[in-house]
């Protein structure tokens, strides 16, 4: 594997994950209405899922959701539900604020939440495992070990994904930090349920 595939996959990461979809909007709501440690942890499941994907997608996955119709809607429609459901949950929580409940970060084992949650929604989009299979298909040697380059392309994705979606935390926490008043954290609420909303709607919207 030559440098300038590696270039032109990292550059190609780069621009599909500044690209705002479920993951970005997910993460987004988290720092929004969480704080810094669910964000974080919803990246790492992000990161995890991401791995899984790859991976099955070697595996055939990939190939199976391109040609049976059923299983991808199947998958499809369980990912877009679930992270509508979440949205749902998030403005209704929304709506009953206690004073100052979003003053602080959330504790290690309501964040753990967020990891699943990150992980989850990663895993049932089954558009990304076509995409995968396909995408990472071109940068792929089929003189050179396959294992490897799968490996370092693995890592260098993950990598992009991990710094990127860090990245729109962090703004998200910025811009929440200034804000404590019940009335302002209510619409962060409503924000973060109203952008998972979204990201279902987006996964629904596109093949």
């Amino acid at each position: 594997m030559s440098l300038d595939t590696l270039l032109e996959f990292t550059v190609a990461s780069i621009v599909i994950t500044l690209i705002p979809g479920p993951s970005v909007l997910l993460v987004t709501s988290q720092a929004l209405t969480k704080g810094r440690l669910a964000a974080q942890m919803c990246i790492l499941g992000d990161v995890i899922g991401t791995i899984v994907l790859i991976i099955i997608s070697f595996m055939g996955l990939g190939a199976i959701l391109a040609t049976s119709a059923i299983l991808f809607q199947l998958v499809k429609w369980t990912g877009v539900l679930y992270l509508a459901y979440l949205g749902y949950r998030q403005i209704m929580d929304s709506r009953h604020l206690l004073p100052m409940e979003f003053a602080s970060d959330a504790d290690l084992t309501s964040s753990w939440k967020s990891f699943w949650i990150g992980s989850i929604t990663a895993v049932f989009n089954p558009k990304a495992i076509v995409f995968y299979m396909a995408f990472l298909a071109q940068f792929i040697e089929p003189t050179n070990n396959t294992v490897l380059q799968l490996g370092i392309l693995i890592l260098i994705s993950v990598s992009v994904i991990f710094i990127l979606l860090s990245l729109y935390a962090l703004i998200a926490m910025k811009a929440r930090k200034h804000f404590t008043s019940k009335l302002f954290r209510k619409r962060i609420g409503y924000t973060g349920g109203g952008l998972m909303i979204t990201g279902s709607i987006w996964m629904a919207a596109t093949r």
